[in-house]
């Protein structure tokens, strides 16, 4: 195409053999040089850079969900709280990187568990963003209204568990609806800041944000407004995707629950 430079420049070149015998490449109008010799087999090749976290954007504008929440919530939350999380992973891992490269492992605990920190910060908020949506709410449908009414008895029983489960949250943290894939059930479990508490292969479908700023300027201390509120917001198309995606995971760890009982 015209003004389209090619990925990798090279110069026309043919190839020779200097007096020891050894190939090389001869640019036309430049000096011989030698070809690199093969790597040999099991020397240590240079580490390839991992792919960096990105904040990623919103599908809807800050103002969208209100009167819910407030757009300047939306604004803060998801610009300032976290993108902070973000930088934060990608620094991190840049630590473990130059660390491991100086075979020193002296801070590798520390390290270990600011990522855990805001690396779930990172998951949790892209999820809940897309968990929500102007005009949301209503119920479910399909396979996950099947799935709530077999294992929590009925929607309004469920939605009471898990706005009780976030509202006495103590401290920092989510309430969650995950997927456990060894049982194949649905369950609600309590996070704490981002990452404690979390059930090891549970798959989080639906979160809820119980951190101070995701409410407190609009809602100040009464946080459980706050969680009655969010379920206005709820897009179930989301969350009965991810529902679908999770059922697919396989622990391989066969015969570790009962099989499903049938009524």
């Amino acid at each position: 195409m015209p003004g389209r430079r090619p990925l990798l420049e090279t110069s026309p070149s043919r190839i020779g053999h200097d007096r020891a015998g050894r190939e090389h490449s001869q640019p036309r109008g430049g000096a011989i040089k030698p070809r690199r010799a093969a790597r040999p087999l099991g020397a240590t090749h240079k580490e390839v850079p991992m792919a960096r976290y990105v904040l990623p954007d919103l599908e809807y504008d800050f103002g969208a969900l209100e009167p819910h929440i407030s757009g300047h919530i939306m604004e803060l939350h998801h610009g300032k709280h976290h993108k902070t999380y973000v930088d934060k992973a990608n620094e991190t891992l840049e630590q473990m990187d130059e660390g491991r490269q100086k075979r020193d492992f002296s801070r590798i605990a520390s390290l270990e568990k600011a990522l855990a920190f805001n690396l779930s910060g990172h998951v949790l908020h892209s999820i809940f963003w897309k968990n929500m949506r102007p005009k949301g709410g209503d119920r479910p449908k399909g396979e996950l209204a099947h799935a709530i009414e077999r294992d929590f008895g009925g929607f309004e029983a469920f939605k009471a568990q898990l706005t009780e489960v976030s509202a006495t949250v103590m401290g920092s943290g989510w309430g969650a609806l995950v997927y456990e894939p060894i049982a194949q059930r649905l369950l609600t479990c309590q996070i704490y800041d981002h990452q404690s508490n979390l059930s090891q292969g549970g798959i989080a479908l639906l979160v809820i944000d119980a951190w101070e700023h995701a409410y407190y300027l609009q809602y100040k201390n009464q946080k459980t407004a706050f969680f009655q509120a969010v379920w206005n917001t709820w897009n179930w198309d989301d969350i009965e995707a991810r529902f679908h995606a999770a059922r697919k995971v396989n622990l391989l760890v066969p015969h570790a629950a009962e099989p499903e009982r049938t009524a």
